[in-house]
């Protein structure tokens, strides 16, 4: 992969982060990502999603958090090293979405573990040294 494909998908990446776990950072926006959820669960004939309590939200909002700075960072720093680490951080993600999904989580969760597991592989991708012309 050339290094400017390379640094392209990395930011992407990181827009990416930002658009799906913003929700996560703040207790009232868990709660409206929460309820349209339980929504799109109930249209597809799932069961519903457990209620969130004072555990499961502060976890939540520490994840949301987390991964909001981690993203920013990535991008004012834009340093397509950071993609190493992140594809790292992926992989992790991805390993427990799949546990999740093997202990009855919703399986809308595929579709996330999918993006993660496609942006682990292609951050994990070997890059061309930049040609000198």
């Amino acid at each position: 992969m050339s290094p400017q494909t390379f640094h392209r998908l990395f930011r992407l990446s990181a827009y990416y982060d930002i658009a799906v776990t913003w929700p996560y950072a703040t207790p009232l926006t868990l709660a409206m990502m929460w309820t349209m959820l339980g929504g799109t669960q109930s249209a597809l004939g799932l069961p519903p999603l457990p209620d969130l309590n004072a555990y499961t939200t502060l976890f939540a909002n520490f994840f949301g958090t987390v991964v909001l700075i981690w993203s920013i960072v990535r991008l004012r720093m834009n340093d397509s090293r950071l993609a190493r680490y992140d594809a790292a951080g992926r992989w992790l993600f991805s390993a427990w979405m799949l546990n999740a999904l093997l202990n009855g989580a919703s399986p809308i969760l595929w579709v996330f573990l999918a993006i993660e597991l496609t942006f682990a592989v292609l951050q994990s991708l070997p890059v061309r040294a930049p040609s000198v012309a």
